[in-house]
């Protein structure tokens, strides 16, 4: 969220690339990390705390004293478990005998989606991502149940009317004042409304106009990327 600049090598010229304005400082995704004192010794943060603090303080004689220490006491360790025999069992990494390489085994490659995704974050070394559909999942599936059991019921009810109204040889043809829809294929969730159903609670309701407002804001920046990219 700095400067950056287009050094030319042939005459020297410098030129601004990016200068990010506040707003979009402000704008920037947010970073979650897991506080140092819950952290364990070989995180990252915590285990090169001494050399960071080294760089921050502008000591590199004291950073690289501190990275030496590290790399020693972890090659020490490598060579006991040689000497004994033991062996190694990554906890987060898997080794791909194809490419020979060490991959982290939660990896997330998919695309990130502004309607559904909330947050990323680490936890217990694992990467995992906070979405909007989880987080809404549970209560939107109570309130449609709650729905689908009214609607059952109306249903029952309906049927019940009509076997007891009417005789059983015109019970096909005569129409009933009952008019709760007994098929679920007549449902629809257009716009989040369902036939049949009442409208879903307050709370879905606010949920899905604020996703569409975020869908509405995203559409709105994609075709201004595509204005810029023209």
């Amino acid at each position: 969220d700095g400067e950056v600049h287009i050094n030319e090598l042939k005459n020297g010229n410098t030129e601004m690339f990016w200068n990010p304005t506040s707003e979009v400082r402000r704008q920037r995704l947010k970073r979650h990390i897991v506080l140092f004192e819950e952290q364990t010794d070989f995180e990252s943060e915590r285990l090169w705390q001494h050399v960071t603090s080294a760089i921050n303080k502008g000591d590199q004689h004291k950073a690289t004293q501190e990275k030496f220490v590290l790399e020693e006491e972890q090659r020490n360790a490598a060579r006991e478990r040689r000497e004994s025999g033991a062996e190694w069992k990554p906890l987060l990494f898997q080794h791909d005998a194809g490419t020979n390489e060490w991959r982290y085994k939660y990896e997330d490659l998919r695309p990130w989606d502004p309607l559904n995704d909330i947050a990323q974050f680490e936890k217990d070394g694992i990467l995992q991502t906070m979405e909007r559909s989880t987080r809404m999942s549970n209560h939107e599936a109570t309130c449609i149940n709650n729905q689908m059991t009214r609607h059952k019921r109306s249903a029952k009810d309906c049927r019940r009317r009509k076997t007891s109204d009417q005789p059983s040889n015109h019970s096909q043809n005569t129409e009933s004042s009952c008019s709760t829809p007994e098929s679920v294929q007549e449902l629809s969730d257009d716009d989040g409304k369902y036939l049949g159903f009442e409208s879903l609670c307050a709370q879905c309701g606010k949920e899905m106009n604020h996703l569409k407002e975020i869908h509405s804001a995203v559409l709105s920046l994609q075709k201004a990327q595509q204005d810029i990219h023209r």
